[in-house]
């Protein structure tokens, strides 16, 4: 592979004009998720931290694209003779130009497709590395300081996500090697950002009046716009991991839409059965539910499976956001139970119900799960999946810890912000203009009570 980067290379005569259009869409659907995830968050947060969760997702986008860019995609897909992580031979993008990403000449494939150009992998893996980041912060909901968070957000994705996507899809990758089988990121994208999340939430600890007050959603329409907009971009997510438009990546869309819509109606259930009422809160977070857990399955199961996934999702997750009450930490979103719990559900799941009739569809070779006599599956999905819960959540958890000793890096905010909302008091923008009035108006009462407390001593 040339080192010349200031020629334009050609497109290569293997290039599959369908699937780089499939892979270019599917990046455009992946991004449209991660101001989906500031959405759905936002509208379960109160309205004086609406504006911030948005902000915080675009933020992760931006940051993360540059990172990314810079040495993100060389760390994770770059030459790994350790198995753990790539070198810079890809840094500022360097050799990544358009030869298929099956070319071996720096001694190592970068996927198995031969119809596609780097630089559309390399771009379309971006969207993965900026969403992970978005979904973990939504733990520090309303009482995370911004800058701090701008910085985790870069030093993390360099130091978690790089590391567990590099493991886990690099074709030197440790659990890659060892035959662990996720399609489209149940390890590094959803049980990374859960467990990193259980990490931010005990590294802030908890809002103030967590346990005597009650934090309901302030804005249910948000959180169902931005289910819309994650459910619209997994088909992106999922199928276009296939990394080219065939009948795989249409399968992968079908028990992608399967399972959400079964983890749904199945969350909505097992609520149902207590409080006599069809939450639309509920079946937001068993779709979404649904979507995690059948991401690193997507391109191994049939349809059928894709029920079971969902069953499954809606119920584990379901249960999983009580352990916030009974462990009494303050995962603000439930990010822990949905992506951690889901992706930890649906890795053991495509342990049991992987086909080898639906990986070989496009000339893959792999074995299947349990139902197919392939014992040992199950074991593989369990190691890398506790590997990345571990890593995560240490590994988090130790960076908090260091920034927060950081004149300037400090993660949580004062009393008083947390009290205005980081709305204005980070951001000096509100998302409600009323809001805006209210903390006026309060303002003017202290000011009045103020005056008064002075005239009554004066006299």
């Amino acid at each position: 592979m040339s080192n010349d980067t200031s020629s334009t290379p050609e497109i290569p005569e293997t290039a599959s004009s369908g699937d780089v259009a499939w892979v270019l869409a599917s990046t455009a659907l992946v991004w449209v998720m991660i101001p989906g995830v500031g959405y759905f968050y936002s509208g379960m947060a109160r309205s004086k931290n609406a504006l911030s969760l948005i902000f915080l997702s675009f933020v992760s986008a931006a940051v993360v694209s540059f990172q990314w860019w810079l040495w993100g995609f060389s760390l994770t897909f770059g030459p790994s003779p350790n198995k753990f992580i790539g070198n810079l031979d890809y840094a500022f993008f360097r050799n990544v130009n358009n030869l298929p990403s099956n070319d071996d000449t720096n001694g190592q494939k970068i996927t198995a497709s031969s119809t596609l150009p780097v630089i559309a992998f390399a771009l379309y893996q971006c969207m993965f590395a900026a969403i992970t980041p978005a979904l973990a912060i939504g733990a520090a909901a309303e009482r995370g300081r911004i800058l701090p968070t701008i910085v985790f957000i870069f030093i993390w994705t360099t130091i978690v996500y790089d590391v567990i996507a590099c493991w886990t899809w690099n074709v030197n990758g440790w659990s890659s090697v060892l035959g662990g089988l996720d399609f489209a990121g149940g390890t590094p994208v959803h049980i990374a950002s859960g467990a990193a999340a259980l990490a931010y939430s005990l590294a802030l600890g908890k809002r103030n009046g967590h346990g005597t007050e009650e934090f309901k959603p302030h804005n249910i329409s948000n959180t169902a716009i931005g289910t819309a907009l994650l459910w619209f971009g997994w088909f992106g997510f999922n199928g276009g991991s296939e990394l080219a438009a065939n009948g795989r990546a249409a399968l992968a869309c079908v028990v992608t839409n399967l399972a959400a819509s079964v983890g749904g109606i199945t969350w909505c259930l097992v609520d149902f059965r207590l409080e006599r009422k069809l939450s639309v809160i509920g079946f937001c977070s068993g779709a979404v539910s649904g979507l995690v857990a059948i991401t690193p399955g997507s391109g191994f199961v049939g349809a059928p499976a894709a029920v079971v996934f969902g069953i499954c999702a809606g119920i584990f997750c379901n249960l999983a956001v009580k352990l916030k009450h009974l462990l009494d930490f303050d995962d603000a979103l439930d990010v822990f139970a949905v992506h951690c719990v889901g992706g930890f559900v649906g890795n053991i799941l495509t342990g049991v119900f992987a086909q080898k009739s639906v990986i070989s569809a496009d000339g893959t070779d792999l074995p299947g799960g349990w139902i197919e006599g392939n014992w040992i599956q199950v074991p593989y999905q369990l190691a890398g999946s506790v590997a990345g819960i571990a890593y995560s959540f240490v590994i988090t958890y130790l960076l908090l810890i260091i920034m927060n000793k950081i004149p300037g890096l400090s993660i949580r905010s004062t009393e008083e912000d947390e009290t205005a909302g980081l709305d204005i008091s980070e951001i000096g923008e509100l998302a409600y203009h009323h809001i805006e009035k209210l903390i006026t108006a309060n303002n003017d009462d202290d000011k009045n009570k103020e005056n008064v407390h002075k005239i009554d001593s004066n006299v």
